[in-house]
């Protein structure tokens, strides 16, 4: 790296700190490890991305579309909004970030997406996002993020024309990032649910609900015990972001087995 983009480099990272509220995350161990925090970031910066989403929906309704066939959200990917401030989520910066709070080497691979759900959704269904993705070419570099491209390789099966190369990687990082949703109380619904453990037979646990606060987080390592889902039940509209990093495909069967990777 030479002078100059080493110092434009530090000019970036000084400018990314800037659009932070404070440092005053909390990390709980219940009902399994993972960050919790408010007011992220500067207003300023949060009413952009707030009035950058309303924009897009407002502009562009055909980027939206289902998520899943079986969750009733919609959504639109963040590869769609590099042009806005939701950008933020697709920078190395916050890569970086995110990766070294949860303590994950990550491959510069990220995915995700902004879930909108509309009043009255119903409540989803546990998983614990230790699930695959495909990332079309070579592996990002250092200062660099890769993002998916269904047009190229399809994110989930790894499908892709004969000679197109890909790589599989892991979800290892998890992020729900609320926003778009003022003056939420309790009572209105649209929590994400958390649970203790959910083993096959046994009865549902007790769990922990994070309310859809606007400019507040959720980050946790993916491990085969973080089950979680969206609690339903939303009397108004529900928005967050909702993004994945991602460690070698090699380093979650070291670390969990490749049993445990939960296939589409």
């Amino acid at each position: 790296m030479t002078t100059e983009s080493v110092m434009e480099a530090q000019a970036r990272t000084e400018r990314f700190a800037d659009l932070f509220a404070h440092r005053r995350w909390i990390r709980r161990s219940q009902p399994f490890p993972h960050v919790y925090a408010r007011d992220v970031f500067v207003p300023g910066f949060y009413q952009r991305m707030t009035d950058d989403l309303a924009q897009v929906r407002r502009d562009r309704p055909e980027l939206f579309g289902q998520v899943a066939t079986n969750y009733s959200a919609d959504g639109v990917a963040l590869a769609e909004l590099r042009d806005t401030s939701l950008a933020v989520f697709a920078s190395r910066e916050w890569h970086d970030l995110v990766a070294g709070i949860a303590g994950v080497t990550a491959t510069g691979d990220v995915e995700g997406s902004v879930h909108h759900h509309g009043p009255g959704a119903p409540y989803g269904w546990p998983h614990n996002d230790l699930n695959p993705a495909w990332f079309p070419g070579a592996a990002p570099g250092p200062d660099e993020v890769r993002l998916p491209d269904n047009s190229v390789v399809n994110t989930k099966f790894g499908t892709r024309e004969s000679g197109v190369p890909a790589r599989e990687s892991v979800r290892a990082v998890a992020v729900l990032f609320y926003l778009g949703n003022p003056g939420w109380q309790p009572g209105e619904g649209g929590e994400t649910a958390l649970y203790d453990n959910l083993a096959e037979g046994e009865k549902m646990p007790e769990l922990t609900l994070i309310p859809p606060l606007d400019n507040s987080l959720i980050l946790f390592e993916v491990t085969p015990r973080t089950w979680h889902t969206f609690a339903g039940g939303n009397i108004k509209d529900r928005n967050s972001v909702v993004m994945w990093v991602h460690r070698t495909k090699d380093e979650a069967i070291e670390r969990w087995g490749g049993d445990r990777i939960v296939y589409w």
